[in-house]
């Protein structure tokens, strides 16, 4: 990312000006918030990145429709169920959410976007869903970030947001996200839901343009257990409450969005990694040295999505043999007896080979909240950066039981 300054600062989505958002109770699945909405006062550019699954859920459907013409003012999601693979009455559900926010909003239905997360293969019950898109709309609030963040968890342990200011021609603007993502989290767009609102007037062209670029570089190299989901998807809102001149064109102002959009992605990116299910520990695999970018991205997401890597960073073992294996199976072209394998600050091996090191000290380094791996191929200037996490006991017990 370019180093133009942004600021962290709170308040998820309800952070840029002109948005509320809820988070309401429906008890789809639990007697807890699963039902959230973010709405903006005004109308907004809109732009989404969505799973390459080919079994697509229907709001996933659904909202590549809607999101066609670049506009929209609200996004309706509950959590519990995915309404994915119930055949045409998923349609039928996902347009009933989209309607009834509508109504209530006073919008026409296509500026209403909808997702889905949870469990696959079983209907919808509506007659709770729409209570609860119901209750959401009346609890709209500048304050509602949070319960919106929490409505959309599923295994998460935590409720995931961010949000930065920034300058555009000495206006200051916001951007704010929420994410879900827990489990079913594997680089291939998008991994997980992810929603994020700003102020900032921009073209929509160039919304999708600075989305994908983010995507790119943050969501699409996490990776918790190699699958990807039926409901992923990225969207984001911008208003242009800020009063920012419009971009519409490729200049400062555009390249400052753009960071700033990547930051908050990439905060989000290290959350979903962290809470992986059953996780312990944040991974994260740098690669330096490659001949392109194409092939850091190919070594950084094999090496963190390998099970055998996973599973070694959950014992605390620098089993840097995992490693360049995993490297080598990437599909990317470099030669192994030039690589170099750090884990933290210890080199474990150079040129393809191993060398002298403290198990204590390589074990300690594998002891925190985050494992560091650094691989330098020696064949490149390129390079990319990849998150997962440790590999657990507790990550078969969640799933060994989730639909039940």
């Amino acid at each position: 990312m370019s180093q133009i300054a942004y600021v962290e600062t709170t308040g998820g989505v309800t952070a840029p000006r002109g948005f509320t958002a809820a988070g309401a109770v429906a008890a789809i699945k639990y007697e807890r918030k699963d039902v959230a909405l973010a709405y903006s006062d005004r109308e907004a550019s809109a732009a989404g990145v969505f799973t390459t699954n080919i079994v697509k859920a229907a709001p996933v459907l659904l909202t590549m429709e809607h999101i066609k013409d670049g506009i929209a003012r609200a996004v309706v999601v509950n959590s519990g169920n995915a309404n994915a693979c119930v055949g045409p009455r998923g349609l039928d559900d996902a347009r009933a959410m989209a309607n009834e926010a509508a109504k209530l909003l006073g919008l026409p239905a296509e500026q209403v976007l909808v997702a889905s997360t949870g469990v696959i293969g079983q209907p919808m019950p509506m007659d709770r869903v729409l209570s609860g898109v119901q209750r959401a709309v009346a609890e709209l609030s500048s304050e509602g970030g949070h319960d919106a963040a929490t409505a959309i968890m599923t295994t998460d342990t935590v409720a995931k947001e961010a949000a930065v200011t920034v300058e555009l021609g000495g206006v200051k603007a916001t951007i704010g996200g929420m994410a879900k993502g827990s489990g079913m989290i594997h680089p291939n767009m998008a991994t997980m839901l992810c929603f994020i609102t700003t102020d900032v007037a921009i073209d929509s062209r160039l919304l999708h343009q600075a989305l994908n670029v983010a995507v790119e570089n943050t969501f699409n190299m996490v990776t918790v257990d190699g699958d990807t989901s039926t409901n992923d998807m990225v969207l984001v809102l911008a208003n242009g409450a800020s009063g920012n001149r419009k971009i519409s064109d490729e200049d400062l102002d555009y390249v400052t969005f753009a960071t700033a959009l990547e930051a908050v992605c990439l905060k989000l990116t290290m959350a979903v990694a962290a809470d992986g299910e059953g996780a312990t520990r944040l991974l994260e695999v740098r690669v330096q040295g490659a001949a392109t970018q194409h092939d850091a991205r190919l070594v950084a997401r094999a090496v963190a999505s390998s099970n055998l890597v996973k599973a070694a960073v959950f014992g605390k073992d620098a089993n840097w043999g995992r490693i360049i294996c995993a490297a080598g199976y990437s599909g990317a072209s470099f030669n192994p007896d030039t690589v170099d394998i750090y884990v933290g600050d210890i080199q474990v091996a150079k040129n393809g080979g191993g060398l002298p090191f403290s198990e204590e000290r390589a074990t300690e380094m594998l002891s925190g909240n985050q494992a560091v791996f650094t691989i330098d191929l020696h064949n490149g200037d390129s390079c990319a950066i990849a998150w997962g996490c440790d590999l657990t006991y507790d990550y078969v017990s969640i799933n060994g039981s989730y639909r039940t």
